[in-house]
């Protein structure tokens, strides 16, 4: 599987068992971009997208509408967004993503994985630095040509463009994710899939054996950690672990 399925992956609930994580993750960023810019989505451009991707991952209504009310009531916690990075077995390297409302706790929490699995959380820019920050709009609906000529049309600059079967991905600049998304969107075909700013490994690591089954802990435990948002990782997983 290329880097564009790892990208959607990322965007998606790690597994089907996760759902109340996934749901938790998208309650606090709900609320926290509700609470900072409005909790009126007409009116507050991120807050309207973030529902929008709440509903592509079949988040339920109550879970969105409690998290606005919340932030309209001015009651409860305010969340920060921490990233961690860090090393793991065979060459394999980590960024962690976290929303917390107790910076102690989440990076005991988080380092702890890392202690237990004999593996080790770096300093900040430590693995940052070997990848890219890219926005990623991962869509069906359009040929690469008609892709590109779209982007083009709407003078946008793409970083890189990959095409797995009839879904097509589009790597740019971070901030021009809202412009890819709304040209793209302007044909009726096009069915987005993600809409994301991700961190892309420049490049990828295979594990096999204890390696593998010391790296799939890791990210187990990390999971399990209430206050992890997304996890990236440059290992190139076989089809089984995807």
């Amino acid at each position: 599987m290329g880097r564009a399925y790892e990208v959607r992956k990322a965007a998606m609930a790690k597994t089907h068992a996760m759902k109340a994580k996934l749901y938790s993750r998208y309650g606090k960023e709900i609320y926290q971009v509700a609470k900072t810019g409005g909790p009126d989505p007409n009116a507050n451009l991120a807050l309207r997208s973030l529902i929008n991707k709440a509903k592509k991952q079949n988040v339920p209504a109550d879970v969105i509408n409690r998290a606005i009310e919340k932030a309209k009531s001015g009651s409860g916690e305010d969340y920060i967004q921490t990233r961690y990075e860090g090393f793991g077995p065979g060459g394999a390297t980590l960024i962690i993503d976290c929303l917390t409302d107790n910076v102690n706790r989440t990076v005991s929490e988080v380092r702890n994985c890392f202690t237990k699995t004999n593996n080790k959380l770096g300093v900040s820019g430590s693995v940052s630095h070997m990848y890219n920050e890219w926005s990623v709009v991962s869509f069906t609906g359009l040929t690469e040509d008609e892709t590109l000529e779209a982007l083009l049309m709407a003078d946008i600059n793409i970083e890189d463009i990959e095409v797995e079967g009839d879904i097509i991905t589009v790597y740019g600049d971070p901030k021009d994710l809202n412009n890819i998304k709304t040209t793209l969107e302007a044909f009726e075909n096009v069915k987005i899939d993600v809409e994301e700013i991700a961190m892309i490994p420049m490049t990828t690591v295979k594990l096999e054996g204890e390696e593998l089954e010391n790296f799939n802990k890791l990210l187990d435990m990390l999971n399990e950690v209430d206050d992890v948002d997304r996890i990236y990782h440059n290992v190139d997983l076989p089809e089984e672990e995807e």
